[in-house]
């Protein structure tokens, strides 16, 4: 009997994917990563990788009589997932650290130990599917309702991985979902989805940085499209791209943050027509659905989680950059974000925007 490695996030998705597996027949073992230390504090209800959430999960197992393994990868997490989001802030970038998060530790080290257990199979509670195409290559899709895709942060895995990957709730609606869940008497089948990034208390990513680097964010000038000085700022890093509330500007047609000089602390405003861009690059590519891309392709592209996919061309540049020009100027471009390829509901590849 094949072994399936499920990853135990302590949600709904993940224990009906569970459950969905150990129906399946296939030898179900529930593994949860603990990501990070938390100490005294008390994680948000819609936060993810609390001790809460270890609890959840071990229950869950434990009422599907399979066994149940919690392994440690803070070093890690810390390493490829904070320190990046960090960095990427200290860079001028709005960086995601779930699409990190899944690239590094969750697919990766998920893959560790499937090996180290002799799994064949890895399983998350993903809102995906994945297709094996008649040459035997597979192909990442989105999730059947585009409602709860989640099809944007898994643009990283790669051939070896798909090949190994389940989605059992691919094919789902999430009410389907938690209605499983009722039915089984899942202590988690009202928890909220985990909607904020869980290593950042009260989403205050700012004093979260400050603190870990142990130094203030000096205050700066905001300047306009032309250099003026406009106002001044309080710090670079509290500011993201495309944002309007909470400058401090007095102005009878509103700023945006349209750009950071990081090298001379300056956050550059604008009016709403100085946020469109029509192009853009990205780096650290990732292609699933062929190898390179040799010419021009046209598809669609999603520049944020929640950004409506858009028409573009992808141009070529070299193995691991491509440009990206669209047929519409897209406003609030931010470096540090994600650019997902898409085709339909098929997911072509992405890449970081530079």
């Amino acid at each position: 009997m094949d072994r399936a490695l499920i990853a135990m996030s302590g949600g709904v998705d993940s224990s009906v994917a569970a459950f969905l597996i150990k129906e399946s027949g296939l030898d179900s073992v529930g593994v949860t990563l603990k990501l990070h230390n938390f100490g005294n504090d008390v994680q948000k209800e819609k936060s993810c990788c609390s001790r809460r959430d270890i609890e959840d999960a071990k229950k869950v197992c434990d009422k599907l009589s399979i066994p149940y393994h919690v392994v440690n990868f803070e070093d890690d997490f810390d390493k490829f997932v904070i320190s990046r989001f960090v960095n990427g802030y200290l860079n001028g970038e709005t960086p995601n650290p779930c699409i990190d998060c899944n690239r590094y530790i969750k697919f990766e080290q998920m893959f560790n130990i499937a090996d180290e257990m002799n799994a064949k199979y890895v399983v998350t509670g993903h809102y995906a599917r994945i297709e094996k195409y008649s040459n035997n290559r597979y192909l990442l899709k989105k999730g059947a309702f585009d409602l709860k895709d989640q099809s944007y942060v898994l643009y990283n895995l790669t051939q070896e991985k798909l090949s190994r990957t389940l989605f059992p709730i691919g094919e789902m609606k999430k009410e389907d979902v938690r209605r499983i869940a009722v039915e089984n008497s899942f202590i988690n089948s009202s928890k909220p989805d985990s909607q904020d990034i869980c290593f950042i208390k009260d989403n205050d990513y700012v004093s979260f940085i400050e603190k870990r680097l142990g130094k203030k964010f000096e205050e700066g000038d905001f300047v306009d499209t032309k250099g003026n000085v406009i106002a001044r700022h309080r710090g670079i890093i509290a500011y993201t791209i495309g944002q309007r509330k909470g400058l401090g500007i007095a102005s009878t047609e509103p700023y945006y943050v349209i750009d950071k000089d990081i090298e001379n602390n300056k956050v550059i405003i604008g009016r709403m027509q100085d946020q469109f861009r029509k192009s853009l690059v990205v780096k650290d590519v990732n292609l699933i659905a062929f190898d390179k891309l040799k010419n021009d392709l046209k598809c669609n592209v999603k520049i944020r989680y929640k950004h409506k996919e858009t028409p573009a061309r992808l141009i070529p540049i070299d193995g691991k950059r491509i440009k990206v020009e669209f047929s519409e100027p897209q406003k609030a471009v931010t470096k540090g974000q994600s650019a997902v390829f898409y085709d339909g509901e098929y997911v072509l590849g992405g890449g970081t925007i530079e």
